[in-house]
């Protein structure tokens, strides 16, 4: 290895395929922390460690440790958990985390508080019901998403097939997971000496996500993804192939305009049975070529920009031995989900419910962990997440549907009547997360009853309005593709982005800059109005904000930060 690779390089090069000291480091009973080499490489086991910010002050008075703990993500391809898998996760939840479960955006599980002593306890109890959390995080391909209701169609089947054969086939071989969490338990027939054929010894330069799309439904949002494939179909309604997207990303940094997020490029056409090598051979690529030296340009997004498509696109070529046909015609409409009541096969059908920014707990007056709970306990289908933190209580049968329904409902699951609110994300930030610059899952929720509000005396309560949150720039949430975006700046202050398609084909762009909760309002206020006045037939509050002036229509990748603002035309 060169001399001028980035710290977390050395780190995994060293970690003998990401053991580092974690075994050590959880007998240290005087810490609540691991080490610092260890903090990076436990990512790759599912896991970073964390502490309670708003505990900092009163500890730091009383000379204590920070409230340090863990949050675990769980690896479930397509979002899809079987009702004893539900269960258990719940359990754990209550057991050894801190009593909520959160839905992420990448259609798996959080859960938050786990501390040290608790968290082999909380391996095993996953690992009792066919779960893990390897590679959930770390600088590997990522939990894979796919649309997560494969009952709809047969072509949602295969989209879900294809999602879990990527993820078996780009986990991770090292047994290190086993050894440290399990205690060396290994699974049916053992396993080989430490051999990662297409990772290699220090893995990818960057996290990397891969989505499964459906069209017209673009819930996965694959546009902001490493690398997507949206199904192609037939005139009886299968699967003729994928378009193969790559190059999107979400994350920058705040004052650094040579970061930025991208959307996706269609790259070309495949077969079904060449899908996992053109996998592999895009991830190979981004191993071999995307930049070890600097963390904030080492996603395909900028291996892309560097490289060019074509160039990109002739390596993996070269190396799937399959030639890429031109992409096919494909339409998106939306990127939310469909709420409510859907009908399936042999007289089932699903629910799909709404989780206020993934997070689940009982409250007064809504004990949603609870309600599903009993759900769970009398559902024999399945549960599958979705990429927008909801939740489908999927394949219930006739019998059961009232009991459902009426569970959820007395939960307060079923969708909010704000359009607003149906179609809204925020990440965690604080007081959990470490990179959080500004509140977001505890805060959207109330500024959104104040834009309802606003919104309704427009007559606009009714309308389907992406907005999204995160606390920092890194863009959790996707908020680069909300029509509404607010990316944390500082305590109580955000940057206000306008202008993204409702398909998520296109980004957004910077509005106004470092605006507190009343700024957010005094901005858009006068943009509602203006929308109610004079928006065209079928036409989205997105696309309205660019043909009104109130910003420029955004370019991609580099030419994301051109043309700042704007103001409306008379």
């Amino acid at each position: 290895m060169t001399d001028d690779v980035s710290r977390n390089e050395r780190i995994k090069e060293a970690s003998d395929y990401l053991r580092g000291t974690l075994a050590e480091g959880l007998r240290d009973e005087i810490t609540g922390a691991i080490v610092e080499d260890d903090q990076q490489l436990v990512k790759f086991h599912g896991m970073y460690l964390q502490d309670d910010r708003d505990l900092r002050p009163e500890r730091a008075k009383k000379r204590m440790e920070k409230a340090f703990a863990f949050m675990m993500r769980v690896r479930m391809p397509g979002g899809v958990l079987a009702p004893a898998q539900w269960l258990a996760l719940d359990e754990v939840a209550r057991t050894y985390a801190n009593g909520t479960m959160r839905l992420t955006t990448r259609q798996t599980v959080q859960l938050h508080g786990i501390i040290k002593s608790n968290v082999k306890a909380t391996m095993r109890a996953i690992d009792a019901v066919l779960l893990n959390s390897i590679a959930a995080c770390g600088d590997v391909n990522r939990n894979v998403m796919c649309n997560p209701n494969p009952y709809q169609s047969r072509a949602h089947a295969a989209a879900l097939d294809l999602a879990r054969a990527i993820s078996d086939h780009l986990t991770p071989r090292t047994p290190a997971y086993r050894e440290i969490w399990l205690d060396g338990e290994r699974i049916v027939g053992g396993e080989e000496e430490v051999v990662e054929p297409i990772y290699g010894k220090t893995y990818l330069p960057r996290k990397f996500k891969i989505v499964v799309a459906v069209p017209p439904s673009n819930d996965v949002d694959i546009f902001a993804h490493d690398l997507g494939f949206i199904a192609i179909l037939g005139e009886g309604g299968d699967v003729l192939g994928w378009n193969v997207t790559v190059g999107g990303g979400m994350g920058m940094s705040h004052g650094e305009p040579e970061t930025y997020p991208r959307t996706a490029e269609v790259m070309g056409f495949c077969e079904t049975k060449h899908a996992l090598a053109i996998a592999e051979a895009v991830v190979t690529v981004q191993r071999d070529w995307g930049d070890r030296k600097n963390r904030k340009h080492a996603r395909l997004k900028y291996t892309i920009e560097d490289r060019g498509l074509d160039a990109f696109r002739a390596e993996v070529e070269r190396r799937a031995g399959i030639t890429l046909s031109p992409a096919k015609p494909f339409t998106f409409t939306s990127t939310g989900d469909r709420y409510g009541w859907s009908e399936g096969a042999d007289g089932r059908a699903h629910l799909t419910l709404f989780v206020q920014n993934g997070r689940l707990a009982d409250r007064p007056g809504a004990a949603q962990l609870s309600a599903l709970r009993k759900i769970a306990q009398v559902h024999n289908g399945d549960f599958r997440i979705t990429p927008n933190q909801n939740l489908i209580v999927a394949n219930v049968p006739a019998d059961k549907q009232k009991e459902v329904h009426w569970l959820a409902t007395e939960a307060g699951l079923l969708a909010p009547w704000s359009g607003l609110r149906r179609n809204s994300m925020a990440c965690v930030a604080l007081p959990t997360c470490g990179l959080a610059l500004a509140e977001s899952e505890r805060y959207l929720p109330d500024l959104i009853d104040a834009l309802a509000e606003r919104l309704a005396a427009h007559g606009l309560a009714d309308d389907d309005i992406v907005i999204r949150m995160t606390g920092c720039p890194n863009g959790c949430a996707r908020p680069y593709l909300a029509e509404i975006g607010l990316v944390g700046k500082g305590p109580g202050r955000y940057n206000l982005y306008l202008g993204a398609a409702f398909d998520g084909s296109r980004l957004n762009k910077l509005y106004v800059e470092d605006v507190d909760h009343a700024g957010i309002i005094a901005a858009l206020d006068p943009i509602y109005a203006a929308y109610a006045a004079g928006r065209q037939k079928g036409e989205r509050f997105g696309d309205f904000c660019i043909r009104a002036g109130f910003v420029a229509a955004t370019g991609n990748g580099r030419d994301f930060h051109a043309n700042v603002g704007g103001q409306p035309t008379q």
